[in-house]
């Protein structure tokens, strides 16, 4: 059944003495908006400091490497935990000024080896959950001191469309996928889909497999901290995500052209990304009351799920994903939700969505217009058990 999906590496494993994580991507991105993938990583910060064993963190700066304690961690899991009274735009120098003030270990480069001989346990495993400090030089010195790596991927979206990526992303990711099968013991992937799709593109060697579909948290809806105007008056859709190609946000722009004045509103709810400067002018070009499309970014986790619960439903037309956590909260939310026909969507959710390809536009303008008509319902927990993050790190940490 949906939200059952948490498979076994066939494999055997003693625990640890301790684990390192690398906390390079949350420390780099403090004070921004969190991504599904820093979601991912704090969730892990926040369990492993939880687990009977010490956790270390592993941050490359641009002079080297710092290396924190339990301790260190502490000091600085509140400025990576999203706001916390401090300025955004100060959090990051907040942040990489705890990170330095309570390093056990800092060095440059070349210093690495043994930084970690020096300050880690015997029986030290690492993990990286953020596509990040995923070197050669790294995961050839854990390696050589004979701690076992475990490393959690995402998606490989970059290499499989490639046309929907920042210039110059491709390659890099592309060598990074390359690294984790030569060097990881273990990879953690979120779908049964990623792992599929990752496991094609290694070279050679497959390292040990641990499927473990990702946590999903209630978030508490707060109409108090929605902006002005916001949400619109029903009925109205959503669609969550960066605004980049991959999201699609262009087949629903055509959508409500095609529906054009008696359209429902439909609310954009993510930041600008790369590569869409048609998507971007076509917003810019709207009208001053925005003609029926609205784009907001930077809402609040319990804004965003009160703008979700009296949505008609929420719309995600995208080309691909590696898990999907807007479809999954909203359907925890017990919200309609309208996906593109990928298998990751059938994983997740199994007959829950409605699914609807976007190559037959009739289908998707008939769909919101039926669920415009029946309005905004009451929030309900549907028949659905999400996955939990309590199952989730049974299986990972018992593995790694």
């Amino acid at each position: 059944m949906p939200g059952d999906g948490t498979k076994l590496a066939t494999t055997t494993h003693n625990r640890p003495n301790a684990r390192l994580l690398d906390l390079t991507r949350l420390v780099r991105r403090a004070g921004r908006v969190l991504t599904g993938v820093d979601r991912v990583e704090l969730a892990y910060l926040r369990a492993l400091q939880d687990a009977p064993e010490p956790l270390y963190g592993l941050i490359r700066s641009r002079l080297g490497y710092i290396l924190l304690d339990p301790n260190g961690i502490a000091s600085v899991t509140h400025i990576l935990s999203g706001p916390d009274g401090t300025p955004p735009d100060q959090q990051n120098k907040v942040a990489w000024r705890l990170a330095r003030r309570n390093a056990i270990g800092r060095v440059p480069p070349f210093g690495l080896p043994r930084m970690l001989r020096r300050h880690l346990p015997v029986g030290t495993s690492y993990l990286n959950t953020g596509h990040s400090n995923l070197t050669e030089r790294v995961l050839r010195t854990l390696k050589a001191a004979g701690i076992p790596i475990a490393i959690f991927v995402h998606d490989v979206i970059p290499i499989e469309f490639p046309q929907y990526q920042r210039e110059g992303t491709v390659g890099p990711f592309t060598a990074m996928i390359a690294r984790v099968g030569t060097y990881a013991d273990t990879v953690i992937y979120n779908s049964e889909d990623t792992k599929r799709r990752t496991e094609a593109l290694f070279p050679g060697r497959v390292p040990a497999p641990i499927v473990a579909h990702l946590g999903t948290d209630f978030v508490a809806a707060r109409f108090d901290e929605l902006p002005d105007g916001l949400p619109p008056a029903p009925p109205y859709f959503v669609v969550i995500g960066t605004i980049e190609p991959r999201k699609n946000h262009a087949f629903l722009l055509d959508l409500w052209d095609a529906m054009g004045a008696d359209a429902p509103t439909l609310v954009i709810a993510g930041s600008r990304g790369w590569k869409n400067d048609d998507v971007f002018a076509r917003l810019d070009a709207l009208p001053p009351d925005g003609g029926g499309i609205r784009e907001v970014s930077g809402l609040s986790d319990g804004a965003l799920s009160a703008l979700v619960d009296g949505s008609a439903g929420v719309l995600l037309p995208t080309h691909a994903e590696g898990f999907g956590m807007p479809a999954v909260e909203a359907a925890l939310r017990g919200v309609p939700v309208v996906v593109n026909t990928l298998e990751v969507f059938g994983e997740m959710l199994g007959d829950i969505p409605i699914y609807a390809s976007v190559s037959d536009r009739y289908l998707w303008i008939s769909t919101i217009n039926t669920l415009a008509d029946a309005g905004p319902r009451t929030p309900k927990h549907p028949q659905f058990e999400p996955p939990s993050w309590d199952v989730h790190f049974k299986t990972v940490l018992r593995l790694t």
